[in-house]
């Protein structure tokens, strides 16, 4: 998501985004240990997309 997209949503909402993020990320990190996945920069999306979560949490 965009962080304009980010500054929309209520706070408890970025927390379970970000709670989601984290489960994805998790899940892809065990997929790549496996060599289940193709596209390897879709961990390098999910991890900025959890940093921008992070950051919109810290202004709030």
């Amino acid at each position: 998501m965009k962080a304009t997209q980010l500054r929309k949503k209520s706070k408890s909402d970025l927390k379970k985004i970000l709670q989601d993020s984290r489960e994805r990320l998790r899940v892809l990190r065990f997929d790549l240990a496996e060599g289940k996945v193709k596209n390897i920069r879709e961990v390098r999306k999910v991890k900025r997309g959890i940093a921008r979560i992070l950051t919109l949490l810290k202004e709030i």
